[in-house]
């Protein structure tokens, strides 16, 4: 059996080349790998072959690339914890824990989100996104705690699409951060594409890549004796590419807290505070959380929004500069 991909194109993908357009969508491939998969007759539109790159596309295509399948290649289904916020016959809307990633990839097969929504779902859940990828609507990063919506239909994956695609889903994450961002209060928009030093990591270009609006908000400053200053940042997504918060965050000079990839290397303090430096040492990740998630509900028709707890170990962090900073 081999496994497919569906993509509906979109107004903005309006006389976008095929190549391009699968590019975009599918970012772990290079554009000249979409066309050896293109020439191996292996990608349809509107249900016919297509052979040619430059192929134009048009809104509301049906764009299916089929990937043979490896015999090696299934997911198993494994029990794990879901903590669910909201579910229905529509949509699940669940809180990720940081540690978790969301689908199967290259070297990870089992452990995955994934895994345990085809355990708990059985085969109540979308295909558009693939076989790898039922009921993933988006993403959040492994290190990274909070709220995904997931589709059990097509027809919710469709809808949800729609709004994600329209920049109506309403994401708002909450941030530790190294320093204080100037302004206090702002909107980052950039252009993201991936490093070129780095193919893994993105960086923020000035000529290629996606457009990226990050809104933030300084929400409190902890200014305290023997720690370097930490603030705490409301963000807001226009836009949802890879890595986005961490990559504006760092853009404006105020990397994350725990973050191995956009952080700072190697923290040098001449006097830190004993305790803090313990937390902050088994502190495993990015101080990033998706905190709420409002959308409209695919089939009610109505705007429902969802909140999360901060995790345990953001919010021991942050209980520690509370503490000190009153």
């Amino acid at each position: 059996m081999n496994k497919t991909i569906t993509f509906f194109a979109k107004d903005i993908d309006q006389k976008t080349r095929l190549d391009k357009y699968l590019v975009k969508n599918l970012e772990t491939l290079t554009r000249s790998q979409i066309k050896k998969i293109i020439l191996s007759k292996n990608i349809k539109l509107n249900k016919k072959v297509v052979l040619s790159a430059s192929q134009k596309i048009k809104n509301r295509d049906l764009v299916e690339v089929n990937f043979p399948k490896k015999e090696n290649d299934h997911i198993k289904p494994t029990r794990i914890h879901l903590d669910i916020v909201y579910e229905d016959k529509e949509i699940i809307v669940l809180n990720k824990p940081s540690g978790l990633i969301v689908h199967p990839g290259a070297g990870n097969k089992d452990k995955t989100l994934v895994n345990g929504l085809l355990y708990y779902c059985k085969n109540n859940l979308s295909n558009l996104n693939g076989e790898f990828r039922p009921g993933i609507v988006h993403r959040i990063d492994k290190d990274t705690s909070g709220l995904l919506v997931v589709a059990k239909n097509n027809q919710s994956h469709f809808n949800l699409s729609e709004q994600f695609s329209k920049h109506t889903i309403k994401r708002k994450y909450i941030a530790l951060v190294w320093g204080v961002i100037r302004p206090l209060k702002g909107k980052i928009t950039t252009l993201i594409s991936r490093s070129k030093k780095n193919r893994q990591l993105m960086s923020v270009s000035e000529r290629l890549g996606k457009k990226a609006i990050t809104n933030y908000k300084t929400l409190k400053v902890f200014n305290l004796e023997n720690i370097p200053k930490i603030s705490l940042v409301e963000c807001v997504l226009e836009t949802g590419r890879t890595h986005q918060i961490r990559v504006h965050l760092t853009f404006k000079g105020n990397p994350l807290i725990g973050d191995k990839k956009y952080g700072k290397k190697k923290l040098k303090f001449r006097k830190t505070n004993k305790e803090f430096e313990k937390i902050l040492n088994n502190f495993n990740r990015q101080a990033l959380h998706a905190k709420s998630l409002g959308l409209v509900h695919p089939k009610k028709k109505s705007f429902v929004n969802f909140d999360s707890k901060l995790p345990s170990d953001f919010k021991k962090m942050l209980d520690f500069l509370d503490k000190f900073s009153n």
